[in-house]
């Protein structure tokens, strides 16, 4: 155990979660579907298993031995996160990497600690005792985070003109933005049910030679499988709907490198989620929270870095900071009172 550790190396996941599209504001002469359709290949497709190659020895065999029920639901809840994250992307469109993220993070991590106990018969789970209203509680915390953040993101809107806005999120659409926002975090948690639901894999890692903080690398493989199937469906459709498969004959190098370091960064944060729980030993629960709260942290500071809030009253800032910093210590909650 290295608790320690552990906690850093969450938090670069979060910093991969919050950084990894920042390389697509560089991509030229694609349409929206035909990069992020590049970028999904890479880091859904292919980065898993070079990753499993290099850190679990016969992994295939590994992820093989598992019962089909486990892959078919580990499949499943990455279908489930596929389509939040065709969201999500289009939610960074139109709130900016700011405002976006910390609604969507909020949400999601709203929705993994409610919607298991309610999906699975145990709502009752939720008002059990002590610990289980604490969570909830934080829960409810998080949604006034969220509140918040949205307040200053609709006073934003009202503050500054149209050309401000566009200046930092090229398609600024406040209702868009809440709409996609509200699909991306309730469907995206289905990537956290899918890797805490393959404990039969890991084990089986271990068992075949793989250092305990790389065990979990199996389990991210296929919980992709099913998002990648969401993704690329979405993206053929839209290439099908705007005419752009003629993007994948024109092959531009600089695009291809850009997508390539999006889903590299971007598999990270799950790299990193999964590497730091058995450093944390009992604690390890606390992943996906943490992640999530690093996330909004990082996120809200490149927004502010990127100028998406330039321009715009101390009212509006003080929204956003007072309901980051609920967002955060609501995470925070929830981990501690979630504790087996």
């Amino acid at each position: 155990m290295n608790p320690i550790l552990g906690m850093l190396i969450f938090t670069c996941g979060g910093l991969a979660g919050a950084t990894f599209l920042l390389p697509a504001r560089y991509v030229k002469g694609w349409a929206y579907e035909s990069w992020w359709f590049v970028y999904v290949l890479i880091g859904l497709i292919i980065c898993p298993p070079v990753i499993c190659y290099f850190t679990v020895p016969d992994f295939w065999n590994v992820v093989m031995s598992a019962p089909k029920a486990v892959l078919l639901r580990c499949a499943g809840f990455g279908m489930m996160w596929g389509v939040g994250a065709l969201a999500w992307g289009l939610m960074v469109r139109y709130l900016g990497i700011g405002l976006g993220l910390a609604i969507g993070c909020g949400l999601c991590a709203a929705t993994g600690t409610l919607i298991p106990p309610i999906a699975t018969g145990h709502a009752a789970d939720l008002v059990k005792d002590a610990a289980a209203l604490t969570v909830l509680g934080g829960v409810f915390g998080s949604l006034a985070g969220i509140v918040f953040v949205g307040l200053a993101g609709k006073l934003k809107e009202d503050e500054l003109p149209e050309e401000e806005k566009k200046k930092a999120v090229m398609e600024f659409d406040f209702k868009k933005g809440i709409i996609t926002a509200i699909i991306a975090g309730i469907f995206s948690a289905g990537m956290n049910f899918g890797l805490q639901g393959a404990g039969v894999i890991e084990e089986a890692a271990v068992k075949a030679g793989a250092n305990p903080c790389w065990r979990g690398m199996p389990v991210i493989m296929v919980v992709l499988w099913g998002g990648f199937i969401v993704e690329a469906a979405w993206c053929f459709q839209q290439n099908w709907k705007n005419k752009t498969f003629g993007d994948y004959a024109k092959p531009s190098l600089r695009n291809i490198l850009l997508c390539a370091s999006i889903g590299i960064i971007w598999v990270m944060q799950f790299v990193c989620t999964k590497a730091g729980e058995p450093l944390m030993g009992d604690l390890k629960y606390i992943s996906f929270a943490i992640m999530m709260a690093s996330t909004i942290l990082f996120s809200t500071i490149i927004g502010v870095m990127t100028g998406e809030w330039k321009g715009t009253s101390t009212k509006t800032k003080a929204y956003l900071a007072f309901g980051t910093a609920i967002l955060v210590v609501s995470f925070c909650v929830i981990s501690f009172a979630s504790k087996p």
